[in-house]
């Protein structure tokens, strides 16, 4: 990794798209995330400790475990960083710029072009994948587990729980409408290995993807997609998820046209990292509660 895990904490901005974004999807689960940042504040935040010498300690101990490359923590971090790093286009840098102001979309749309359909679907259960395997690679398990990752969705809360429902939200709902489930399992029974092997996200993840073959990872994928629809359904009942009620949550800080969700779609894909974002939450309290107990 490029970054020592202080640093990628550190580094964690306080405001901008990709957290306007998460806190407008805040009344899926209300004041269930927070937005802690900084690796010092995070100990703190986490253990409840105020003794400099006890929060160093466990600083450097999660530094270590981090650093311990017999341990899937930098695996799961680069899982994150590549699911985000794949929908990024040369436009995220003016769109930073823009931070803190309410953007209106059409003047970037001859800049972004909406995925596909079927290339939607590829990417959401893609990053559903990637989830399943941070979770195994972070807890020391085979990357194949899909029963263990579908029992500990009921027992996912801040952070975690803030990525799924945004990927519902962001990756479901937005552009693929009500219907994201059923959509994206059609689609991908009858996608072909070849089609897999064109999509770009898929070839960043290949290796990490259990299955000897393109067809093998194919099959891979799309039983992690039906063992978690039931999840995702549920989700999406409980908290009466529409994609109107989405959408008008992430107009309140981006002005698009309801007739142009699937820009918007594009729009967040482009400008938003909310899978580094909370992943790197993810890491950064698993690294510290293990630390903190360690110690």
């Amino acid at each position: 990794m490029s970054k020592p895990i202080f640093e990628l904490v550190d580094e964690l901005p306080t405001g901008g798209l990709t957290v306007s974004m998460l806190n407008s999807l805040d009344f899926a689960m209300p004041g269930k995330w927070e937005n802690v940042v900084g690796f010092v504040n995070t100990i703190k935040h986490i253990t409840g400790e105020t003794d400099e010498s006890l929060i160093q300690a466990i600083g450097e101990r999660a530094i270590y475990l981090y650093n311990d490359r017999s341990q899937g923590y930098q695996r799961a971090m680069w899982l994150y960083q590549t699911v985000d790093s794949t929908d990024k286009m040369l436009g995220t840098a003016a769109l930073a710029n823009k931070v803190g102001e309410k953007i209106p979309l059409l003047g970037f749309l001859n800049r972004i072009t909406p995925k596909p359909d079927k290339a939607q679907t590829i990417d959401l259960s893609l990053k559903l994948v990637a989830e399943l395997l941070a979770f195994c690679q972070i807890n020391g398990i085979p990357g194949d587990s899909i029963g263990d990752f579908v029992g500990s969705l009921g027992e996912y809360s801040g952070e975690s729980l803030m990525r799924m429902v945004a990927l519902v939200c962001v990756d479901g709902l937005i552009p693929l409408g009500p219907d994201f489930i059923k959509q994206t399992q059609s689609f991908l029974s009858r996608t072909s290995p070849q089609e897999l092997e064109e999509n770009k996200t898929f070839d960043n993840l290949r290796e990490a993807i259990p299955g000897k073959t393109a067809e093998g990872k194919l099959n891979f994928i799309g039983s992690s997609f039906d063992s978690v629809k039931g999840w995702m359904s549920g989700l999406v009942s409980s908290q009466d998820l529409t994609t109107d009620k989405v959408a008008n949550r992430i107009q309140n800080f981006v002005d698009v046209a309801d007739s142009k969700l699937d820009y918007l779609a594009a729009f967040l894909d482009l400008s938003t990292n909310y899978y580094e974002h909370t992943g790197t939450q993810t890491l950064a309290r698993r690294l510290i509660e293990r630390a903190f107990a360690e110690i």
